[in-house]
């Protein structure tokens, strides 16, 4: 795969409800619906690709997490865990007034995994920022499944915003 088509690989779309942001990424996973939903909710998985994340990792469970990708780091409520098709949390940082929800869904397909990602509660004027930083993760997850390193995030984020911009943009008008 060339680095031109990389740059272009835009697996979002962006929106808004109720005011608020919404990012929806979409990709197929080469990978066993198990070993997704493992690398999903197993702290150990977590710490190579995604981010230190310490608690309770359950349904009702509640953790803390420091992201690698953004360095985001804040608290999650797990609201639904319905393995392996199924998890929905409730996170919140200590300057948030009000909580964002993230919500996985995983089907098998075609002999592939159908991951969807979805984030919602953002402000709508930072949903460019993080359609890019959850394309981020994705490609870390997608990549550790592999068994790759995670990508450098800074440098990914800066060749993803352009293109969330513009579909922002196009969105918009």
């Amino acid at each position: 795969m060339s680095n031109a088509h990389e740059e272009a690989r835009i697996l979002g779309a962006l929106g808004s409800t109720h005011g608020k942001g919404l990012v929806r990424i979409q990709d197929r996973l080469e990978s066993s619906v198990g070993e997704v939903w493992s690398a999903l909710t197993d702290p150990a998985r977590l710490a190579v690709w995604y981010g230190d994340v310490e608690g309770e990792l359950r349904q009702g469970g509640e953790y803390h997490a420091r992201l690698f990708a953004s360095g985001w780091e804040g608290t999650g409520r797990i609201e639904v865990c319905d393995p392996p098709k199924r998890l929905l949390v409730m996170t919140k940082t200590a300057r948030a007034s009000e909580e964002q929800a993230i919500e996985v869904t995983l089907a098998s397909d075609d002999g592939t995994i159908l991951l969807i990602w979805e984030e919602r509660g953002m402000p709508v004027e930072l949903v460019a920022a993080y359609g890019a930083g959850i394309q981020v993760h994705v490609e870390d997850l997608a990549g550790y499944l592999r068994g790759s390193e995670r990508c450098d995030a800074e440098a990914r984020f800066n060749q993803l915003f352009p293109a969330y911009q513009r579909l922002l943009e196009e969105s918009s008008a």
